[in-house]
């Protein structure tokens, strides 16, 4: 039996949710630290199919040149989908992953009738003010989810790596990988919990590992 609509609502995440809508109209100076990684609700998704939907935005600031690797930016796009389907699927079994393969498969099945996973236009929610996902967005989340048989959507909504003034150790990092993640209720078009993932590491996959490592803490 699937979940009331406002189950991921409720409790602690909703009000980290409001915490940080609150918080949009400030200036970029008036917050000196990040917020932390909000850890994945997954004790109200166990139990669920929750679709993964394909990275669309991967960049990388100009000080890294990092340029050579990601001038394949199909090839960075999969990487990315990979590490993020893969180390879910291991630290959060309770939840049935639908990752990008999949869905991609889902549609081709559905031609004309389910959207390209890879085209829908997912990167605007990022925008920490959106808290109703417009259409045709919504729609064709909707439309997907109907054949991938859940209601959950989880949507990486771009992945940036910046260069960091200092690492945990005290010593220069060389880059911090910032994964903006939304969760969707496809059938009231909602995003109940938002976080950015946050990871360090001197080559862009291990810093996206960690960053995805932070959405389930307690683990190693």
């Amino acid at each position: 039996m699937t979940r009331p609509p406002t189950k991921l609502l409720q409790g602690n995440y909703f009000l980290l949710l409001l915490a940080s809508l609150s918080c949009g109209g400030k200036k970029p100076d008036q917050q000196s630290t990040p917020a932390p990684t909000a850890p994945l609700p997954t004790a109200g998704l166990a139990g669920e199919r929750v679709a993964l939907t394909p990275l669309a935005l991967v960049a990388a600031e100009d000080t890294l040149h990092w340029d050579t690797l990601f001038v394949n930016r199909r090839s960075a796009l999969d990487k990315s989908d990979s590490i993020m389907a893969t180390l879910l699927a291991a630290r959060a079994p309770e939840v049935t992953w639908v990752g990008p393969a999949e869905l991609r498969r889902v549609a081709r099945r559905a031609p004309g009738i389910a959207p390209d996973p890879d085209q829908m236009g997912t990167p605007f929610l990022r925008a920490s003010n959106i808290v109703v996902v417009p259409d045709p967005l919504r729609y064709q989340l909707r439309t997907l989810m109907g054949l991938v048989g859940g209601r959950y959507v989880l949507v990486p909504a771009g992945l940036v790596f910046r260069k960091p003034a200092v690492g945990p150790s005290g010593r220069p990092a060389l880059a911090t990988a910032e994964l903006s993640v939304v969760l969707i209720d496809s059938r009231v078009g909602q995003i109940g919990w938002r976080t950015v993932a946050r990871g360090e590491g001197d080559d862009p996959w291990t810093a996206l590992t960690r960053a995805v490592k932070s959405l389930t803490p307690g683990l190693p």
